[in-house]
């Protein structure tokens, strides 16, 4: 059994994301606990105002809710009364035995899970600390769950129990639900990849067919610092109705973004030097752009390769699947720049013809390898080609500034 928690300020969220499964048919009501009507007579208000009473008791704490997923292995069908104690035990294992608390049957995966909202204040108006909560008592609560009812332990499994293993899928147009599909997609690549841009978050999201965007400059959710997520079609374009990030339970708008943006830049620092040897291998042993491909993949990652119109070559990113990280070229020094990884492959980034052009590649999920805490990824069918920031170059004089400024006015224009 895998639990993940996640704590947040929005109750009526929570909440929200459970009962509109239910509304798609997707999920069940399975308890109530610390209610006084059965939960079969519970309406949507009395759901919520039970908690909001209890949240309420404490006015000075803002992170108020508690969201839960047990996950069980895919060979498991645990019945409902046995989710329904398994889920009990679970809450009195992490201190939550005597808090009101709903529990829903989700169906939408392949695999057996509930998910349940509560809240951490209890109804003296203490506030249960959510610190470590995870690493310690949750993880000895489903150690004990997993010996008691018999269950598949996590830690003897290849970790294909993970949720992010099995939800991610490649999305494709008119074949899933678009809204669940860019939610499940959009939610485990924001936790679980280290990028410091929207360009960068897009290098990863384009590869399942997703792309984040912020609109025109003049338009309101450009002002407002959101983002629309729409699904690729099959030549790279935006296809469908986009899905407003604030729509999404996680809310990830491009204000929100921004704030990871700085702690990602730490994070994703140690990985530099693993990023530079993978590249440096995979140059030492590759004679041209394709081959040059195939040996990142072999290793985990993917170069994104970003062109203008021309068909010139402009600069290059890599994701790494395995560290779950993302590094232009440049950020990783000059001899992991665009032009120096083609310089070093004998490639011109020319437009000459298209033999001077590195390609865009397709990934197959079985090349790329699994991380060490069990994330893969599913099929890959497309490359975003072209991001919307451009290396660093040395100013000359006024005239080279002003045709430099002229060339990034029309790149705009044509996006």
């Amino acid at each position: 059994m895998v639990a993940k928690i996640k704590s947040g300020k929005s109750l009526i969220g929570a909440l929200n994301y459970n009962e509109h499964k239910i509304e798609q048919g997707k999920a069940t009501l399975l308890e109530a606990s610390g209610y006084l009507k059965d939960h079969r007579d519970l309406s949507f208000y009395d759901k919520l105002y039970r908690l909001k009473d209890q949240a309420g008791k404490n006015q000075r704490v803002k992170t108020n809710t508690v969201h839960i997923s047990l996950n069980f292995d895919p060979a498991e069908n645990p019945d409902k009364e046995k989710l329904v104690a398994i889920a009990d035990a679970y809450m009195k294992g992490i201190g939550f035995a005597d808090q009101p608390y709903l529990i829903y049957q989700h169906t939408d995966a392949g695999h057996a899970h509930i998910h349940i909202v509560s809240t951490n204040i209890e109804s003296n108006g203490d506030r249960i600390s959510l610190h470590n909560l995870g690493r310690n008592q949750s993880e000895r609560a489903r150690q004990e769950i997993e010996e008691r009812f018999g269950l598949v332990k996590a830690s003897s499994k290849s970790k294909d129990l993970k949720p992010e293993k099995i939800m991610l899928n490649s999305v494709q147009y008119g074949k899933t639900e678009t809204k669940r599909a860019i939610t499940n997609i959009v939610n485990e690549v924001v936790r679980n990849y280290k990028f410091t841009s929207l360009p960068e978050l897009n290098a990863v999201l384009n590869q399942f067919n997703i792309t984040a965007d912020r609109g025109t400059k003049a338009s309101v959710i450009n002002g407002k610092k959101g983002l629309n997520y729409y699904v690729l079609g099959s030549d790279g374009e935006k296809t469908g109705v986009p899905i407003k990030a604030s729509t999404i339970y996680s809310k990830p708008t491009l204000r929100r973004l921004e704030n990871s943006f700085v702690l990602n830049e730490a994070l994703r620092r140690p990985f530099k030097d693993r990023f530079r040897e993978k590249i440096d291998r995979a140059c030492a042993v590759s004679g041209s752009s394709s081959a040059f491909q195939k040996q990142l993949v072999k290793a985990g990652m993917h170069a994104v390769i970003r062109q203008n119109e021309e068909g010139r070559i402009y600069g290059i990113t890599f994701v790494d699947h395995q560290l779950k990280a993302v590094f232009n070229g440049s950020d990783l020094g000059k001899n992991y720049s665009a032009a120096s990884v083609l310089n070093r492959l004998n490639i011109s980034s020319g437009s000459e013809g298209p033999e001077n052009m590195v390609p865009a590649i397709s990934l197959s999920a079985d090349n790329i390898q699994t991380t060490d805490n069990g994330s893969g990824l599913s099929t890959v069918t497309s490359l975003l080609e072209i991001l919307f920031h451009t290396e660093q170059q040395e100013a000359g004089g006024p005239d080279q500034l002003m045709q430099k400024k002229k060339r990034k006015k029309r790149k705009r224009l044509n996006l």
